[in-house]
């Protein structure tokens, strides 16, 4: 018999399961079903239930790819658009006082991914730091991220950002319920990594989220990801196309269209997208004006992001996973040469950047001719500061090293620099990786740092990884994460030895093994980096 436990919600009494340590309760739902009228829409109240509520298995994952909603290596969870629920990991032992909550928003590009992943309940987290570990589901590519509002009608709305309102409502789930769970919803830490870390910054630049949380980890997060309306929406006219849908029967059709059809043809037209231009990523929040009013950088820049302190870094070989298994980022000097090229479309007033010509002193190009050759002289003149920066390029390791340090480090240094100014920022840059990960060619590559975060070193699979050596190191690199990711959530502090990062110091924690504090590591490529920015959908 398995042990259960019953817990009294704002909606009705939710059953988990009692394990020996931890007891888990799972597919909580924090929103109606998004399915029928709710497709595209803003997510909508819970309907209250009587009696007892299962929550000792998952239900669906946001729809995607079957392949992106795996939970193991023969196991694949089921998919819907009734994917609005969270998870909830909680300390068996009483604690005396409400305990810390960590909110984790998972990765995957905002296409792929689900909170039942195994690695994601948190409970060495939740044990080591005596918090309470809470992972999100939230609606992914078409149905998360499209702005189809431009097909709206008065009898079929259709609302933008459906994926960060999510996050939201889930955020706003946790306030209303996470006392029952004996957690302090005056004490939240959200985190994520990739798109999750993208989301995690999104949240501090939405108006809606505030008071929602009291602070941030963003892990790799590709920070200037923020399609304009105008963008999102030829985005997706294009999808439309795909479908081969007119644009006066788009509201019915997007209504009636099984969902599965509609994700086929968004997925294809994003890879169409990606391959035509590199580094842009066409599904993530949209700047709309209203739900999200500006970009991430702007937001940042101009102080109006909320100020709370933050935890921002990425992983120093964070491009060579996506060589091998989607090799969808501009790691190669072609596609690089194609981003640089295309800076005039990236230094737009809108981006919260001055006007790349102002910004030379030089008079606006009164020509497309001349527009292009301007540009092109730009883009070669920074494509040789970059190549300074990155000796060996355009070798393939160098190239790879810049595609991943365009995606993630470069916009995250912006967010260091800006969010510096008004609230507690902490830098960091993930080094470690065993002995058989280098010899696989990957290095500390992007998603690696999951491993440590979550305590999984011990794992079948953080066992492997160190089957070549490393495994005692590799298991002081993660006490080194949790202990300072803890501290942060209880605190607003991670520990005393990381110091926080200012533009005149540039203080950034290496977690490595041994750690260390550098001062504006890797200056030369940042300096390199500065006026590019990534490209805007053509």
């Amino acid at each position: 018999m398995v042990a259960t436990t019953d817990i009294t919600t704002a909606d009705g009494v939710v059953r988990g399961i009692r394990g020996r340590r931890v007891s888990r309760w799972r597919s909580i739902p924090f929103a109606a079903p998004a399915v029928g009228d709710l497709r595209f829409r803003a997510p909508q109240p819970v309907q209250p239930w009587s009696g007892v509520r299962d929550a000792t298995d998952f239900g669906y994952a946001a729809m995607q790819h079957r392949d992106g909603a795996r939970i193991g290596p023969r196991q694949a969870q089921p998919t819907g658009e009734d994917c609005l629920t969270l998870n909830v990991t909680v300390p068996n032992e009483p604690a005396a006082t409400p305990r810390p909550v960590m909110v984790f928003i998972h990765g995957g590009g905002y296409l792929i991914g689900t909170s039942a992943l195994r690695l994601y309940s948190g409970a060495r987290l939740a044990l080591r730091g005596d918090v309470i570990v809470v992972s999100v589901n939230y609606r992914l590519g078409a149905f998360g991220y499209l702005d189809f509002g431009e097909y709206s009608t008065p009898t079929t709305p259709f609302d933008s950002n459906m994926g960060l309102r999510d996050q939201v409502a889930a955020l706003e789930w946790v306030r209303r319920n996470i006392g029952a769970f004996g957690g302090d919803p005056n004490n939240v830490t959200i985190f994520g990594e990739s798109a999750g870390a993208h989301a995690v910054l999104a949240l501090l630049c939405t108006p809606a989220a505030a008071g929602l949380f009291h602070r941030g980890i963003a892990q790799s997060a590709p920070a200037d990801w923020a399609p304009t309306q105008a963008e999102a929406r030829l985005f997706a006219r294009r999808c439309l196309d795909q479908l081969g849908i007119a644009p006066e029967d788009a509201a019915k059709a997007l209504r009636e269209l099984p969902a599965n059809e509609i994700r086929r043809a968004v997925d294809r037209t994003v890879s169409k997208v990606m391959r035509e231009q590199p580094g842009l990523f066409p599904v993530a929040p949209v700047v709309d004006g209203d739900y999200l009013p500006t970009s991430l950088i702007a937001a940042f820049s101009n102080g109006t992001a909320h100020r709370v302190p933050l935890i921002i870094g990425t992983n120093r070989d964070e491009a060579t996973l996506f060589v091998r298994f989607d090799d969808t980022l501009p790691t190669t000097p072609d596609r690089m040469r194609w981003v640089l090229r295309h800076v005039d479309q990236a230094l737009s007033p809108g981006g919260g950047d001055t006007p790349l010509f102002t910004k030379l002193g030089q008079t606006m190009p009164t020509s497309p001719e001349r527009m292009h050759e301007a540009l092109a002289d730009y883009g070669a003149a920074v494509e040789s500061r970059l190549a300074a920066a990155y000796p060996g390029f355009p070798g393939k390791r160098a190239a790879v090293r810049m595609g991943g340090d365009f995606t993630f480090w470069r916009p995250s240094v912006r967010v260091m620099e800006a969010h510096s100014r008004f609230a507690p920022t902490y830098a960091y840059r993930y080094d470690f990786a065993p002995r058989a990960v280098h010899l696989a060619g990957f290095g500390a590559t992007h998603a690696l740092d999951l491993i440590p975060v979550f305590g999984a070193v011990d794992s079948v699979f953080g066992r492997a990884l160190t089957s070549a050596g490393g495994h005692r190191a590799f298991r002081a690199v993660s006490r080194q994460f949790q202990d300072n990711w803890l501290s942060f959530a209880r605190s607003g502090t991670p520990l005393a030895n990381w110091p926080a990062y200012t533009e005149e110091r540039r203080a950034t924690m290496i977690i490595d093994s041994p750690p260390r504090v550098e001062l504006d590591p890797d200056r030369a490529k940042r300096l390199a980096w500065q006026g590019v920015r990534i490209p805007a959908l053509t």
